[in-house]
């Protein structure tokens, strides 16, 4: 499964928010984007919200960006 991903750093808490108008799933994470502390926030929300292994959830685009694309095994 491929989830296009709008990521919002250093929030109050981490949630999914819902699904943008483009399609985006818009997601909150109180970490910030520094050494990919927000990328490894993002898998481990990911990991309990689909009850998928950490090792299964991939980001394959956009390592350094908002903007996300992520493959869930």
């Amino acid at each position: 499964m491929l989830l296009k991903i709008k990521v919002l750093p250093r929030s109050s808490r981490n949630e999914i928010v819902g699904p943008m108008a483009d399609g985006a799933l818009k997601i909150k994470l109180t970490a910030a984007p520094v050494d990919g502390g927000a990328n490894e926030a993002l898998i481990e929300l990911l990991s309990k919200e689909y009850r998928a292994p950490k090792n299964r959830i991939k980001i394959i685009k956009g390592q350094k960006s908002k903007n996300k694309t992520v493959e869930i095994d």
